[in-house]
């Protein structure tokens, strides 16, 4: 038998060898602008996907972002179809029992939207019998049924999916985070003629000290490194980059120790409605 040359050999074998395997699988959303979205072209884009890159590339790892559908989220992460969770979710008790967080990545309050001039009032009366709408298992959806029990609350799978039903009046209100009502909604077409109203909404026990990064339960080295990186990213330009590419103000909020401030001001505060 012939054999081929070894520079063919050499290539065929390069050519049918699969990808080495990345070092990190992060599980992200894709659903929730400004944070994560995916663009026309299929790319997925926005301030967590940056974040992503910017804490592997810190660490020194390869990082696979695969993009998760919000309710199976952590279920992803516990069987193993991901390392972490980089997906602006928010450090609570709850979410305590079932994942282990590093420190947050940033701390942005949670607001209420509605059409201008509709009159609401951001309280438990004030919103008996509206319709409110929520992402389903978010802090805000926590929120709402401790809060205000007596609105009438309308769950959706992504953040997205509410505010283009408030737009077209099927609902009376939204409750979200505040950065991506502002910038995922009330800044964008569809958000002109809505406003805040009721204030900054940030409960402890519902809304957590901020977003921190999802990992399984007990896997201390791989907290503690995303947690140097966290730091040494505020510590340069690098997040400061990141941060202005998406928001006119600095989203990391106070820090630690600094009391309960939920936005440091950079370039405006987050805005007020």
């Amino acid at each position: 038998m012939r054999h081929a040359p070894l520079t063919a050999f050499a290539a065929l074998l390069a050519f049918a060898a699969p990808a080495a395997a990345a070092d990190l699988r992060i599980c992200v959303e894709g659903a929730y602008p400004p944070f994560s979205e995916i663009s026309p072209s299929g790319e997925l884009i926005g301030f967590d996907i940056d974040m992503a890159k910017a804490l592997c590339d810190e660490m020194g790892k390869s990082c696979d972002l695969v993009a998760t559908d919000w309710d199976g989220i952590i279920e992803s992460l516990n069987t193993k179809k991901c390392d972490a969770i980089i997906a602006s979710m928010s450090i609570t008790p709850a979410r305590m029992e079932v994942v282990d967080f590093t420190n947050k990545y940033y701390h942005t309050p949670g607001a209420f939207v509605a059409e201008k001039g509709a009159g609401l009032e951001g309280t438990p009366e004030g919103l008996a019998g509206k319709r409110v709408g929520v992402q389903r298992g978010t802090i805000h959806d926590d929120y709402m049924v401790g809060e205000f029990p007596k609105a009438n609350l309308v769950r959706y799978g992504t953040q997205e999916e509410a505010t283009a039903d408030l737009a077209v009046g099927r609902l009376d209100a939204v409750a979200a985070d505040k950065a991506t009502l502002d910038l995922g909604f009330l800044r964008s077409a569809d958000g002109e003629g809505f406003e805040f109203f009721g204030g900054d909404q940030a409960v402890p026990k519902y809304h957590g000290p901020g977003a921190g990064v999802a990992i399984r339960k007990g896997d201390e080295e791989l907290k503690q490194a995303f947690n140097a990186a966290i730091l040494a990213l505020r510590a340069d330009d690098r997040y400061k980059t990141i941060n202005e590419k998406y928001f006119p103000y600095d989203v990391y909020g106070a820090e630690e120790g600094e009391g309960g401030s939920t936005a440091a001001p950079a370039e405006e505060a987050v805005p007020a409605e």
